[in-house]
């Protein structure tokens, strides 16, 4: 069930407050008493220079409790650049998600694209997509070899394909009690359209090796901690996973160059899993005889309980599994929550539903709490693991409150539940019914 979402406060009402508390909770920065000059720790200064789009040369001399002349000319709430009403969870790493009414595109533009960072972005202006490459290598890897992004254009086919991409702890802030990181309520999904070429065809071309069994991914993203020995994350897929069609080096979404944010100017796209497979800001892939073993592979990083567990369980390492496939799950994306419809007009309500590696079958409609339901009508994915548009028309008899519940089945009978699933340390996978409230006057 989703929550109301925070308020989201500008960013002069914030400074306005407390300047020197303002430096802390956005940047990290601490203030010199005497000087008045802040102190930024590397992280600290990469988010900042993230959010105004550039490095900072003179950051030292900058005065603590000053907000960046860049974000200052307007009084609306702290935003992203290249991003459209999204709400900011975390700003170290940078992590945001899209209200449920702004994701109601067939195809998600660019400026509604989920943020879900683990490390700091490479700074933008550092960025030379002419010198950008490549590197495949590997204990299974015949003949390692580099790319460029040219000469990755120029020797394998182009494909492009509309991909499903969530984060695995979308949903998270509804589990009790409660779970770490990231408190997503239903935004963190996106359905863009990607265009790269195949990763089978790149490992291909540098051989295969028989004993290959995994494939994993380094980005140039920085570690939180400014630690350059660190990766913030490198996770990755078995190799039937990363040999699909779908699976994409890519260098675009919706025919434009990938957003900063979501791994420009090269990352990968494994569709149908948690988007934490799919690598930005790619520098490197490796293939292994074994599985994967960089940062977040290991549990409870990406990871569930083997078995159902009681709330609040303190679950060994070694009883738990890497998340594959996502669950079926479905969003009700018009209308907004929380309108006023008139009595006696049918309302039209839609949405998406997709259901990871696997097709939706049905998506039904309830306005009495799921005491009954009723089918949408549910239309084809344009290509496999992108999500299927749902629409429906509903009458309500009478005036009062209402919850538009929408539930998803999946190709294989998985129906998503009412309530919100087996709680589990991390707080992922959370595929329970999306609603929305409706005033009927």
């Amino acid at each position: 069930m989703t929550r109301k979402l925070p308020r989201t406060r500008g960013l002069h009402e914030l400074y306005a407050e407390d300047p020197q508390n303002a430096d802390r909770l956005l940047w990290g920065r601490d203030v010199d008493p005497v000087t008045r000059r802040g102190f930024l720790k590397r992280s600290s200064l990469l988010a900042m220079a993230a959010a105004v789009g550039a490095q900072i040369p003179f950051a030292d001399r900058m005065p603590g409790g000053l907000i960046p002349a860049a974000l200052a000319q307007s009084d609306e709430p702290f935003t992203l650049q290249g991003k459209e009403g999204l709400t900011v969870l975390n700003d170290r790493p940078i992590n945001a998600e899209t209200p449920a009414h702004l994701l109601d595109d067939d195809v998600t533009p660019a400026e509604r694209m989920f943020v879900r960072n683990n490390g700091i972005p490479p700074a933008m202006d550092a960025i030379d997509v002419a010198a950008w490459r490549l590197e495949v290598a590997g204990e299974s890897c015949v003949t390692p070899m580099t790319f460029s992004i040219a000469e990755l254009k120029e020797r394998f086919e182009h494909h492009t394909y509309q991909l499903q991409v969530e984060c695995g702890g979308n949903g998270r802030s509804e589990y009790v009690p409660a779970a770490s990181g990231n408190q997503w309520t239903t935004g963190a999904v996106a359905c863009p359209r990607f265009t790269g070429v195949r990763l089978r065809d790149v490992l291909e071309a540098c051989g295969i090796a028989d004993d290959a069994v995994y494939v994993g991914y380094y980005g140039a993203d920085a570690h939180a901690s400014g630690d350059p020995s660190k990766a913030p994350i490198s996770r990755g897929v078995p190799m039937d996973k990363a040999l699909e069609d779908e699976s994409l080096i890519a260098w675009a979404m919706n025919d434009a160059d990938i957003p900063y944010l979501n791994g420009h100017p090269l990352r990968l796209v494994c569709g149908g899993w948690p988007g934490s497979v799919s690598g930005k800001w790619l520098e490197r892939i490796v293939i292994r005889n074994r599985k994967h073993d960089g940062p977040k592979m290991g549990a409870p990083s990406y990871s569930v309980p083997k078995h159902p567990v009681a709330p609040g369980t303190d679950v060994p390492l070694e009883d738990f599994e890497t998340i594959q496939s996502m669950p079926v799950k479905s969003l009700v994306t018009f209308p907004k929550s929380g309108i006023t419809h008139p009595l006696g007009k049918p309302l039209t309500v839609r949405g998406h539903a997709w259901a990871g590696d696997l097709a939706v079958e049905a998506v039904h409609v309830s306005i009495d709490f799921g005491a009954t339901w009723q089918p949408a009508e549910l239309g084809a994915a344009p290509n496999r693991l992108a999500w299927q548009r749902w629409t429906s028309a509903l009458d309500v008899p009478e005036p009062g409150y209402y919850e538009v519940w929408a539930k998803a089945t999946d190709s294989q009978g998985r129906t998503q539940p009412m309530v919100v699933p087996g709680w589990n340390p991390k707080g992922y996978l959370n595929n329970a019914c999306h609603r929305i409230a409706v005033q009927v006057a």
